[in-house]
């Protein structure tokens, strides 16, 4: 009777470890569920891969169309600005965020009028005091007014070249506004040199100020930010000033171009410089460069933090990024046929929002627009996007740009390139 006692006892034991084994498979089978067909607004509460978790962590909406800072770009030629019949002698580029004011949008930009076309950066030796450079060389910042955003009248010079021997008598360039206690400031980079004479791009950056968008502007007549120390990253360059009003204080963010050698090409990256007096002095951030991609900048205040275009160079370039503090940018959608040195309406830009509404709608320029750098230039055009938290333009949505099937082509190897994968197959055909 004891050993059927026993073994009863050993069987029940057996039956209730192979039950407590099925409900766990049951469990974790269950954690283990597949995916659902349709994609969850919310992140699931479900063991997720590393690219399921970036998809809800790292972005503002689990689908492009939900993520409110990704956009597609659409394009439209402007009205009111001539080019000389694109002989490459006037050129209009890097458009400042635009104002609206008096009733009118303002916008200023790098214009230049030269008896010929630039030589190019790389033949800086044969320019000389009618022979620009490069497109932004002998260059002064002109200004121009529109009701509607499409057609402008330029209203001719704002900041002229200064006489030698100011800061910014061979040329001044790529500026950008701003409004600060009722008075107005235009930041811009300040050419003493003929830009690539020294092997770079080299200025700092100045500013001139009035009582009104329509000045007339007075020249500070000083560097505002100065180059970095020796050895430091921006010691040669600080472009595309680019101001905002942030926590009651002016922030410049900026460009600079470093690293080149004989062995590497530039490196391009972000930096931010704050001030509490719009003549500074400015103090750099001491995490700069505070953006590794990007070319020129172009920001806007966005929530409680503030969005940037990355466009171009750098390892994430071709992204909209965002700060929440202002400062530590992570990628925040992916985007396509971003707009060059982009200048945004930012209706908030200086009232110091904390909550930016963002952008729908700016000025871009266009290099080179005919293929031709023997008659180099570049013209203004006009971008819309939908990276506001007003409008949800689902039209401005779409995943994906479609070239056209010839623009491919244009993309193609070149002589050098075609020559070694011939070289190529031919070692596969003799081993």
């Amino acid at each position: 009777m004891i050993k059927i006692t026993r073994i009863l006892c050993v069987a029940l034991g057996i039956f209730s470890t192979a039950c407590a084994q099925k409900d766990k498979e049951q469990e974790t089978n269950t954690d283990h569920a597949p995916f659902p067909y349709m994609l969850p607004d919310e992140k699931p509460n479900i063991p997720l891969s590393a690219a399921l978790n970036r998809n809800y962590d790292a972005y503002m909406g689990a689908k492009p169309e939900t993520n409110e800072l990704f956009t597609q770009f659409k394009y439209t030629k402007l009205k009111g600005f001539d080019y000389n019949n694109g002989d490459g002698t006037i050129t209009r580029r890097d458009p400042s965020k635009i104002l609206f004011t008096n009733g009118k949008y303002y916008v200023w930009y790098t214009h230049r009028n030269t008896a010929s076309a630039p030589v190019g950066v790389s033949n800086a030796h044969l320019s000389n005091d009618t022979i620009p450079s490069a497109d932004w060389d002998l260059s002064d910042i002109y200004y121009a007014t529109s009701d509607d955003g499409f057609t402008w009248e330029e209203q001719g010079v704002a900041v002229p070249r200064p006489p030698k021997p100011n800061v910014g008598w061979r040329s001044v360039t790529t500026t950008d506004i701003l409004e600060w206690e009722g008075k107005y400031y235009l930041y811009y980079q300040a050419f003493s040199e003929a830009p690539g004479k020294s092997g770079g791009d080299n200025c700092p950056v100045a500013v001139s100020y009035a009582d009104s968008p329509d000045g007339p502007w007075k020249p500070y007549n000083k560097e505002v930010i100065p180059n970095g120390v020796p050895g430091s990253w921006d010691q040669f360059s600080i472009h595309d000033p680019y101001p905002l009003v942030h926590d009651g204080k002016i922030y410049i963010y900026y460009k600079s171009d470093f690293g080149k050698s004989d062995t590497s090409k530039l490196v391009r990256m972000h930096g931010l410089a704050i001030a509490d007096n719009p003549f500074g002095p400015f103090e750099k951030h001491p995490l700069n460069p505070i953006m590794s991609s990007g070319h020129e900048t172009t920001l806007f205040p966005f929530k409680e933090g503030v969005a940037a275009f990355a466009i171009r160079d750098g390892n994430e370039s071709n992204t909209i990024q965002y700060a929440k503090d202002w400062v530590n940018f992570e990628i925040a959608s992916t985007v396509e046929l971003m707009p060059d040195a982009a200048g945004p309406y930012v209706s908030d830009a200086f009232t110091n929002t904390k909550k930016g509404k963002g952008i729908t709608w700016g000025l871009s320029h266009f290099t080179v627009p005919h293929g031709d750098w023997k008659r180099n230039h570049s013209v203004l055009l006009r971008f819309d996007c939908d990276l506001s938290l007003d409008v949800h333009d689902e039209g401005m949505k779409g995943h994906h740009y479609k070239p056209d099937f010839e623009d491919l082509f244009k993309h193609g190897l070149s002589g050098e390139q075609r020559e070694r994968v011939l070289k190529e197959n031919e070692k596969l055909k003799n081993k």
